[in-house]
């Protein structure tokens, strides 16, 4: 792999409305940040990790957890502020002493991604011409299924030939799933996202791509975190 300075930006503001101080929260055992930063930090390919941060115990426990710290001006941590002005807050922050090539964006509402998933999304972009690479899961609910109102009568959203088919024989389907974003810096500047139309795709299992936005998701990967704990201690014990 040609060697470019690649870093990883997680950006946490202090503001939740959904799930207040989610990020910081207890998870089983852990800050929900630190899962996004010990994996980030576990890269074989990762050269920093930052967090991008408006609150002062987030940028602490972020620091504790061995990250460094790229402090957020207040207006872009409101609740509509885009991400990518704040990754491009954290580049020009970085310019002058790092001049970073390739940006990894981790979001820290995705604690069941691990340094081998980062590691395998980075070789695939590297590996391949495109701009970007996004991490997706296949959908849990095929939109194929799917219905909308349309003046008071219910109708099929893409079509009535799909309704009487079977689930595996509809066409696979796949979402963001908010782990991983990968993008040069010239391409973000290029496109002004992370989004282009040439983009390839990181397949993740469902099972690990819960993005915690609400309690029942908080829960959800809680349990999955903990049963591979469970899993990983009787395999020692063995």
């Amino acid at each position: 792999m040609n060697k470019e300075k690649i870093i990883a930006i997680i950006p946490a503001r202090g503001g939740s409305k959904g799930l207040p101080g989610k990020n910081i929260r207890q998870l089983a055992g852990m800050p929900l940040i630190y899962y996004s930063i010990k994996a980030a930090l576990d890269s074989k390919y990762i050269d920093a990790v930052f967090v991008s941060t408006d609150s002062e115990p987030i940028a602490n426990t972020s620091e504790r957890c061995g990250a460094n710290i790229i402090k957020r001006p207040a207006e872009l941590a409101k609740d509509d502020s885009p991400t990518i002005d704040t990754i491009f807050h954290a580049i020009e922050f970085l310019k002058h002493d790092y001049n970073p090539s390739v940006v990894v964006l981790l979001q820290p509402t995705s604690p069941l991604r691990d340094t081998h998933d980062i590691d395998r999304a980075i070789e695939l972009f590297v590996a391949n011409d495109y701009s970007s690479v996004f991490s997706m899961c296949e959908v849990e609910h095929s939109p194929y299924w799917d219905f909308k109102f349309d003046n008071a009568h219910l109708k099929p959203l893409l079509g009535d030939e799909y309704l009487k088919k079977r689930r595996q024989d509809l066409p696979k389907v796949y979402r963001q799933n908010g782990a991983i974003y990968i993008s040069t810096v010239l391409d973000l500047y290029k496109n002004n996202d992370f989004y282009s139309g040439n983009v390839v795709p990181f397949i993740m299992p469902v099972d690990k791509s819960v993005d915690i936005d609400n309690e029942i998701d908080f829960k959800l990967a809680e349990l999955l975190i903990q049963e591979t704990k469970d899993g990983n201690q009787e395999s020692v014990n063995r």
